[in-house]
């Protein structure tokens, strides 16, 4: 579902978006990294689309038994991509489990059997292992929306089900305009919706304002440095995990992938239980 929140984007008093680097902290960069260092505990805040129909938003905190829970979500999308993944059978949330192929563009997988997706017998609608006429393939689209104020962003993932309420939205909020993602301030919700059988629920996308002059440069900064690494990390991680699975055996993490990101230090790369994430700087 796309909305648009046209008084709040006339509105001429409004709240400026606060990037990480615009945050004062108590401690510095450094010492936040040498805490950090050798350690694989730190990831994205992973949120779901939450199942039979709820709507509210569970996010996780620093205590795992007292997330946080929110109706609605606002930030900016500084990046999101496909994530394609074909599990073992009776594994899809098994988290020690390695995947057989995975993608993060849609187009090539990296495992078994890989390849072209678009030519996949397991991307293939009537593949599901059920006998139902879905894939066996798992389609996801993964969001990473930077909150005001927040270091990290949040890593939500979209199942089939809102991927096409998401397509519509980007396309008229965001590629009929010729505006990048991270151009616009957005807020995600849910409704509830029915199969015939069972409640579930579907991502809902409202765009709130448009980011102009000096905010829209220090957001686009910001964002095509994510961007561009989280593209390099993800398809490192593919690899990994091809390797891990095939070798069964852990993967020695190179130097290169603890390089810092971009050149303004907003945030580095570390390796998180066998998987790159960013820390913030």
């Amino acid at each position: 579902m796309y909305e648009q929140n046209t008084s709040m984007m006339n509105t001429p008093e409004r709240n400026t978006f606060l990037l990480p680097a615009m945050v004062e902290g108590d401690f510095s960069s450094d010492e936040i990294a040498e805490d950090a260092d050798g350690l694989q505990m730190m990831s994205f805040q992973r949120v779901k689309i939450p199942a039979g129909g709820a709507l509210q938003f569970e996010i996780p905190t620093e205590d795992p038994d007292n997330p946080d829970y929110a109706r609605t979500l606002e930030g900016v999308i500084l990046y999101n991509h496909s994530a394609y993944t074909l599990w073992p059978e009776g594994s899809e949330y098994d988290e020690d489990t390695k995947p057989l192929c995975s993608s993060v563009d849609g187009k090539t997988g990296i495992g078994e059997p890989g390849g072209a997706c678009a030519t996949c017998p397991m991307n293939a609608y009537g593949s599901a292992r059920d006998g139902g006429r879905g894939k066996a393939c798992k389609n996801m689209r993964d969001i990473y929306l930077l909150r005001s104020g927040e270091y990290m962003p949040l890593l939500i993932s979209l199942p089939p089900t809102s991927i096409k309420p998401f397509k519509e939205f980007l396309n008229r909020a965001f590629v009929y305009r010729r505006r990048a993602t991270y151009g616009s301030l957005i807020q995600i919700g849910l409704k509830k919706e029915n199969n015939g059988s069972n409640d579930y629920s579907v991502a809902t996308f409202r765009l709130l304002r448009d980011f102009e002059g000096e905010e829209l440069a220090q957001i686009r900064a910001y964002a095509n440095g994510f961007k561009e690494q989280i593209k390099a990390i993800n398809i490192q991680r593919a690899l990994i995990n091809e390797e891990q699975r095939t070798n069964d055996c852990d993967y020695v993490i190179p130097e290169s992938a603890t390089a810092p990101g971009s050149p303004d230090g907003s945030y580095v790369v570390g390796e998180i239980d066998g998987n790159y994430e960013k820390l913030p700087a």
